[in-house]
């Protein structure tokens, strides 16, 4: 027996990537087949695909059905190549693209005066198109280490975190009415605050001040005042929570995690601070526990610490909302009457649209928007 060579469904076709297809088995197993001899199409959404062998050979194996959906780089065939091909000095463009034999054929041009610019040599039918409309070969040629290159891949069976990640935003999706809606908020108050009193505060607690604390304060005030977003649907019934469990999505390098701040209406900004800086500590060396993310009523995520501009965050199940925040970039705003160069976050409210109306979610982030834009209100709890 010869070499076996393997024959995949493509992973691209048009430039485009190839998301599922259609196979038509076009050849029988044991059959000998030459080069560029058609053994399947492959149907996509975009186009049918001719499918030939590389070599001359003898067919041993289907490794589909006929009729059966593929997926990209599926393994489709195995072809045993004899040890001893074809003399293929008599046989002119033999392994050039069979679309481009036609076009030539059809155009009376031929091979010897087309330049191939496919791997080996190989006559594509760009190759051919561009002779037939100017007259000359292709001027450009990659060099045979880029086409014939290794193709390298490394598979890694997901870690149950990651397993656990995927299948609870899918469920997310599939159960929750979910919308999203958007504003901004000018930073510059809350930046002043902090710059004014950075040292003092780092020198009493031994945390320094950052900003989640003051969007999980702004985030608590304006759930009290749109009890719909703290709630969840059980059944047929709504139970609003009266208490304000804030999750708090982190980064790790295992996946997002979100540890949760209990009773984030009853402690202090520095406390929140702390809690805050222990957890993300823990979660980053997988050392949180399931209690420790579970219970949330309402999460945080800050997209911003990456450098996202804007996004639409997915609610984590039961809950009924999520805020994003986002990096804040300095832009020209109209204030009163003048144009005043401002640090300016988006933020976004994705919410269940079963739960919550859109009026509330609007007012929602409109009540974010004014805690952190005078953030004075936080502290006198007005």
């Amino acid at each position: 027996m010869g070499k076996i060579i393997e024959i995949r469904a493509p992973k691209i076709l048009g430039g485009e990537s190839v998301t599922e297809g259609i196979v038509k088995i076009k050849r029988n197993i044991g059959e000998a087949v030459k080069v560029d001899d058609l053994i399947f199409e492959v149907e996509t959404d975009k186009a049918a695909l001719e499918l030939t062998a590389e070599a001359s050979g003898e067919i041993t194996e289907f490794l589909v059905k006929e009729n059966d959906i593929v997926s990209p780089g599926q393994l489709l065939a195995r072809l045993s190549v004899r040890e001893v091909q074809e003399d293929k000095s008599e046989i002119p463009a033999i392994r050039d693209a069979p679309s481009a034999r036609k076009i030539m054929e059809e155009n009376a041009i031929s091979a010897k005066s087309v330049k191939g610019t496919g791997m080996g040599g190989r006559i594509t039918k760009a190759d051919v198109v561009h002779i037939s409309k100017t007259g000359q070969p292709t001027i450009y040629e990659l060099p045979e280490s880029v086409m014939s290159g290794e193709r390298r891949e490394k598979r890694i069976k997901m870690s149950k975190i990651r397993q656990v990640i995927a299948a609870r935003l899918k469920a997310s999706q599939n159960t929750a009415a979910t919308l999203t809606t958007f504003n901004e908020i000018d930073m510059q108050s809350v930046m002043n605050l902090r710059a004014k009193y950075k040292e003092i505060f780092e020198k009493k607690y031994g945390i320094k001040l950052g900003f989640m604390s003051f969007f999980i304060k702004a985030a608590v005030q304006a759930l009290k005042e749109i009890p719909e977003i703290n709630a969840e649907i059980s059944g047929d019934e709504i139970i609003y929570k009266h208490y304000y469990d804030i999750g708090v999505a982190v980064g790790t390098d295992k996946g997002l995690v979100v540890p949760v701040i209990r009773s984030a209406d009853q402690i202090s900004f520095a406390e929140i601070e702390l809690t805050l800086a222990a957890l993300g500590k823990r979660a980053r060396e997988g050392k949180l526990q399931v209690s420790e993310m579970e219970g949330a009523t309402f999460t945080i995520s800050n997209g911003g610490i990456y450098g996202s501009l804007f996004s639409t965050p997915i609610i984590n199940p039961p809950q009924s909302g999520i805020l994003g925040m986002h990096s804040i970039q300095n832009r020209p705003v109209a204030v009163g009457n003048s144009i005043e160069i401002r640090p300016i976050m988006y933020i976004a409210l994705s919410y269940d649209h079963k739960i919550v109306d859109g009026k509330g979610a609007v007012t929602f982030l409109v009540k974010i928007k004014s805690y952190i834009e005078d953030p004075n209100r936080l502290i006198l709890g007005v």
